[in-house]
């Protein structure tokens, strides 16, 4: 409903997004022309950009040329002191992000690139930097997969000496106005950060050049680049990792809101060095500045979440699915019903970070549960949360000051105001769908509403901006609306450009349905952002004149039976309407600055709103999944029990629910080792005990009858992959590294999951390491569950109480010629360990493998198996 008045309010007026080339620009080196005079952001020098070099720099052939020379387009960007502001000082910098600011192209959200070379000193050959420049692309409620580019920035930085191994990171997301800073002791593994930047997802990561020297290039560099071989790296000198400036920085950008950070942040050094760098970096390549008290910034600790780390969210398929990135069967395509870019970007991090605090967890539970058993509270918080637009990325192109001020930047600034008010109109709806809201977080976000800033902006916003003015989709439509935004008699010359473009675009109609008559043709104006408007036309050739069409039309192109062409005169008219529109545009840019001067100091209550929608949008999305399936409100205590519980990906995949299983571990019972033949379940239900706990500890429900879980700090999984292995050797040193690094990193309450430990190994080899890894898990008291073909490994239980057997069952099915017997696999879980023996064959009989070979294997395995008894026997003798 609040969408088909939006939709109602445009009349008949027209709009485009389309784009305009301005002047582009290059940054000239030091030796710039005398004329010109430079200017200092943040230390990094800025020159004004003269006409002459800009078309030059327009031209995507030239760039192309000087690229194929093996030459930069242009010279270094130098710092105040002469200095370039990349670590290596002869390398040079492709500065594409001035050539792309008023380019047509450069506003289309991330898909515009900033093209930076910065030659490694590691040795690797100049890497390109894909950093996006700030525009606006707006992503309808109903496709939310674009939030998927990456457009997060990160600065790392490691202490040196005593203080190595202690790292600092600060991170911005070029849509979103928030910068996360994180500071923490780490292992020579560098586990955390490695797992904080999968989870980051970073463009691109800037170290300090001392990192990568030649010959003395460090750990942490190494394994980063080793981890991110598609993410640009950029380096830049250590003197720009200040932490001084950093400090001075967050004080100078922090909106009041957030100034609790200067408390949590002044001593730690590291994070606020990284800040340091990122800011002047981040203004460098955006060709913006933030405004004061703009941005949101808070301090991320490692001990606020659970780890997971990027090994096990890849054997999970938390985010991801291994056989085909584009496949939603993950655990986030199971629980992903958000509407809006930014729930789904919440729900991501969630899975990826899950809670540690009960309390926090059960605030969540309550709100899906009222969600669940109010269906007015949920289809009336579902669609208005469905008509929001992407909050922070609107905020983010808010609090950024473009350096130059071109018929793009006008344009944008004109659609993020209506898009501002959109946003704002949405403000009550919200309240009134949360008024009758019973739980203590949904009553704190309608208390948040209730701000009276809220009001105020969208007040001072109508004041000079007309009340039918919507957001709308397509190009043409949204045009118009940027054109007729500012009321009529607010600027006498603003309305004459306006009648101006009114009476070119009636003349093209006018033009076209002239055209029509006179070709008798079933001629149509249609409009596109590219080619503004053009001719289009449903006709078989056989309808047209000597099978063409008359000579005045150009540029045709068919597609089936649809014509789209133009002409000479509709091409000059189109120019005169740009050249409206452009005067229309300054017009209205004048006018909406001087609004958002005015609204500044309100805007900030625009991050809670964000906040609120995103944690609303996610909080509907675990309710809609329950809906779909039968799930449970998880308990939170000090054992892990799960009564029925199932694969929720599995159960997606299948689309029917999947065979179900108990699981209990506890204190006292902390060890589960679980045995049973290949196919028979057993890394599914492993998989699925980490799924449901993830689920649990995010605030959602969980695909079980009951269910009640131990927080689980740390979540670690060694289960088998064999994408990239192509020996023994490589299998084997693969497990180790990685139970080292449970071993290394585990605690009393993590969580642990293990598939098929040693078998990269001889089978006694692979049995002692089982034995072995098993009593320190033990010991350790983490919950583990443990699947292995080993069955000596069950044997453990006489020694250690807590060790508990389980296997999956089978029955044995004779075929109807009673010659042969096959394993009819059930999949159900029961206590004590498998009793099959050769189960290997059988699973090698019901395979391609040719029958031949299989009667020899098994006569082999009966051969092998009675001289190991034989010579049993003898020691016993000897004994």
């Amino acid at each position: 409903m609040l969408r088909g008045r939006a939709m109602a309010g445009t009349g008949g007026r027209v709009a485009t997004s389309e784009s305009y080339t301005g002047h582009c620009s290059s940054t000239p080196g030091v030796s710039g022309r005398a004329e010109q005079t430079p200017r200092y952001t943040l230390g990094l020098l800025q020159t004004p950009h003269s006409s002459e070099s800009a078309g030059a720099g327009c031209s995507g052939e030239g760039l192309a040329a000087s690229r194929a020379a093996g030459t930069s387009a242009v010279k270094p960007v130098v710092s105040e002191r002469g200095e370039s502001y990349f670590g290596d000082k002869s390398s040079c910098v492709e500065n594409a992000n001035t050539l792309n600011l008023t380019s047509s192209s450069s506003m289309r959200g991330l898909n515009s690139t900033c093209v930076g070379k910065t030659p490694l000193s590691s040795g690797r050959s100049g890497c390109r930097s894909h950093t996006p420049l700030m525009g606006y692309s707006v992503t309808s409620s109903s496709a939310v997969s674009a939030h998927t580019v990456a457009s997060v920035i990160v600065a790392v930085v490691e202490g040196r000496g005593l203080a190595r191994g202690e790292v600092g990171m600060a991170s911005i997301d070029l849509k979103n106005p928030e910068m996360i800073l994180s500071q923490f002791a780490d292992n020579t593994t560098y586990a955390k950060v490695i797992t904080k930047l999968k989870i980051l997802t970073p463009l691109e990561i800037i170290m300090s050049n001392t990192a990568c020297d030649a010959g003395n290039t460090t750990k942490l560099f190494s394994l980063v680049t080793e981890h991110f071989k598609n993410v640009t790296f950029t380096t830049v000198q250590r003197k720009y990792f200040n932490e001084t400036k950093g400090l001075e920085y967050i004080e100078q950008l922090c909106a009041s809101e957030f100034s609790t950070i200067f408390m949590e942040v002044q001593s730690k050094y590291y994070c606020l060095a990284a800040a340091a760098a990122l800011l002047k970096y981040v203004e460098f390549i955006q060709n913006a500045v933030y405004a004061p008290k703009s941005l949101k910034v808070r301090f991320q600790g490692s001990e606020k979440t659970a780890m997971i780390d990027s090994s096990s969210a890849q054997n999970l398929e938390l985010v991801i699915n291994n056989r085909d990135s584009r496949d939603g069967h993950t655990l986030l395509g199971v629980l992903n019903y958000t509407k809006t870019p930014g729930g789904s970007r919440r729900l991501r991090s969630n899975i990826l970070e899950p809670l540690v605090d009960a309390e926090t967890i059960n605030t969540r539970l309550d709100c899906v549960q009222e969600l669940l058993q109010d269906e007015e509270l949920f289809f009336g918080l579902q669609a208005v949360i469905s008509k929001f637009l992407d909050t922070e990325q609107l905020l983010s192109v808010l609090v950024q000051i473009p350096k130059q001020d071109t018929v793009k930047t006008a344009e944008s600034k004109i659609t993020n105001l209506i898009y501002l008010k959109h946003t704002l109109e949405l403000v009550e709806p919200l309240k009134a769908a949360l008024r009758s809201c019973n739980t203590q977080l949904l009553k704190a976000y309608y208390n948040s509403l209730e701000d009276t800033r809220f009001g105020i902006i969208l007040e001072k916003i109508t004041s000079v901006i007309n009340d039918d003015t919507r957001y709308t989709k397509g190009c043409l439509s949204m045009r118009t609306q940027k054109c007729y935004a500012v009321k009529p008699n607010i600027n006498e010359f603003l309305d004459i450009a306006r009648r101006t473009y009114t009476e070119i675009v009636d003349d093209i109609a006018g033009m076209i349905t002239q055209l029509a008559e006179k070709y008798n043709l079933p001629m149509k104006t249609s409009f596109s952002s590219a080619r503004g408007f053009f001719i289009q036309m449903n006709a078989d050739c056989s309808t047209l004149p000597n099978g063409q069409l008359p000579s005045e039309f150009t540029k045709i192109t068919k597609i089936k039976n649809t014509y789209s062409f133009t002409s000479a005169d509709l091409m000059k008219m189109n120019e005169r309407c740009q050249e409206s529109l452009r005067e229309i545009y300054h017009m209205t840019y004048l006018i909406v600055c001087k609004l958002l001067n005015e609204i500044y100091e309100h805007i900030h209550c625009l991050y809670k709103l964000s906040d609120i929608v995103s944690m609303l949008d996610m909080l509907l999305s675990f309710a809609h999944a329950c809906t779909l399936s039968d799930y449970v409100r998880p308990e939170f205590t000090d054992t892990l029990a799960i009564k029925q519980g199932w694969h929720p990906i599995l159960e997606k995949i299948a689309m029917e629910k999947p065979v179900a299983n108990n699981t209990y571990l506890t204190e006292g019972n902390n060890l589960v080792i679980i045995t049973g033949p290949n196919m028979s379940g057993k890394s599914t239900y492993l998989k699925q005990i980490a799924l449901c706990q993830i689920m649990a500890q995010i605030g959602s429900y969980v695909p079980a009858e009951y269910c009640s879980f131990r927080i689980a700090e740390q979540i670690f999984t060694r289960i088998g992959m064999d994408d990239d292995i192509e020996t023994n050797a490589s299998t084997f040193m693969k497990e180790m590294k990685e139970i080292t690094y449970i071993i290394q990193n585990a605690n009393d309450k993590s969580l642990i999951i293990i598939d098929e430990l040693g078998r990269g190994t001889s089978a006694q080899e692979g049995i002692g390491i089982c034995y072995a890894a098993c009593e320190y898990l033990l010991n350790l008291k983490a919950f583990t569950l443990f699947a292995t073909h080993f069955l000596e490994l069950c044997h453990i239980d006489a020694l250690y109480p807590n060790v508990e057997n389980y296997h999956f069952e089978v029955q044995h099915v004779r075929s109807s010629a009673g010659n042969k017997e096959k394993i009819a696999y059930t999949y159900t879980l029961s206590k004590g360990y498998t009793e099959e023996k050769n189960y290997g064959l059988k699973a090698a009989e019901v395979s391609s493998l040719p029958s031949s070979i299989t009667l020899d294997a098994k006569e082999i395995t009966n051969h092998i198996a009675k001289q190991i008894l034989s010579s049993t026997g003898r020691r016993a003798l000897r004994r």
